[in-house]
């Protein structure tokens, strides 16, 4: 099998590209800005890279779009700083870019497989986030965090639409908070925004508070990233075509935590490590009123919780990695990066 995917240097890529090639005997071909997170695949005689912007390389993609099997299009800002800053960047990179390799897919009747997100389900009150139930609840329109849930909600909803209508074969998974190494570039953290375990961990380490937004009470279902990849893997091998047209969650609903205990946990397993104990010991936490961290387009949810539920029925899927676990395998491969202390 040729798997093409689009945005291959990122978090979810490279741990995708990484496990394909240790595990299956299928070909990579991966598009990218940047090669950080590629150093173990580049070699690989099954990996084919090109380094290049995907808006100014459409003819190459549209190429490998016709000679690979299945396309994951995983090019996306997922920064809620980015959200409230630059509404524009985020629905002409998110949607806009997308939705023509999901038209590609459909000229050449390729599989795709998408990563929705679980900010769809936006302010539901569900209890659980059903995939084939939960009402989509977002804000007003001024409050423009809500313009990436949107921009992704649309292209669901179109895909659906081409699957319907046009007979694409398809596959939509929502990862919910999936943490592991390589999550964020560092660079996105002095800035001040990149994703919450990210800055949590460079505020720490740099001696600055750690900042909970809103009291940092709002609980989500953090979910180890070899464990997403697990089920992505399973989608991807389709056994019995059991993941054509269905939508994923992808989530650890018993790791349903709130920020505030994320950063707790955070502190706690990085005084473990001899190089970090001192800086562990000495972050303080601020709780920080949401306006002023991300300004006033933004809007926070308050739980997160997916039912599973279709996963475990026909990927045979099963979470298992604990939050305390993770943030330790996060903070070993700083150290084994040569983060310095």
């Amino acid at each position: 099998m040729k798997v093409l995917i689009l945005g291959v240097n990122g978090f979810i890529g490279s741990h995708l590209a990484e496990r394909i090639l240790s595990t299956t005997d299928w070909e990579i071909r991966g598009h990218d800005l940047r090669t950080t997170n590629l150093k173990a695949c580049l070699p690989h005689p099954r990996f084919t890279f090109r380094q290049n912007d995907m808006r100014q390389d459409r003819e190459w993609i549209e190429q490998q779009v016709s000679e690979c099997d299945v396309i994951l299009p995983l090019v996306a800002v997922a920064q809620p700083k980015k959200y409230v800053e630059d509404p524009l960047f985020i629905f002409e990179l998110d949607f806009e870019e997308n939705l023509k390799i999901v038209r590609l897919c459909d000229r050449y009747g390729k599989r795709l497989v998408f990563p929705s997100t679980s900010e769809v389900y936006g302010m539901s009150q569900d209890p659980e986030f059903k995939e084939d139930e939960s009402n989509l609840v977002l804000g007003p329109i001024c409050k423009t965090r809500w313009i990436y849930s949107c921009s992704k909600q649309m292209l669901d909803r179109v895909i659906a639409a081409y699957g319907m209508q046009r007979g694409l074969r398809y596959t939509l998974f929502r990862p919910f908070n999936w943490l592991g190494p390589r999550l964020d570039d560092n660079t996105l953290a002095s800035e001040g925004k990149s994703r919450v375990l990210t800055q949590f961990i460079y505020n720490m380490l740099q001696g600055l508070p750690i900042q909970l937004v809103g009291g940092g009470e709002q609980k989500r279902c953090f979910t180890d990233i070899d464990d997403g990849i697990g089920a992505l893997m399973a989608i991807l091998r389709n056994e019995g075509g059991v993941a054509d047209g269905q939508i994923f969650n992808i989530g650890n609903p018993g790791n349903n935590f709130s920020i505030r205990e994320l950063a707790e946990t955070l502190k706690q397993v990085l005084a473990t490590f001899p190089s970090f104990r001192d800086k562990a010991l000495q972050a303080t936490i601020l709780d920080t009123p949401s306006a002023t961290y991300y300004g006033e387009g933004y809007e926070d949810v308050e739980h997160r919780v997916p039912s599973i539920e279709k996963a475990r029925r026909l990927l045979g899927w099963e979470p298992r990695t604990s939050l305390e676990d993770t943030l330790r395998k996060t903070i070993s491969s700083m150290v084994s990066a040569g983060t310095p202390s």
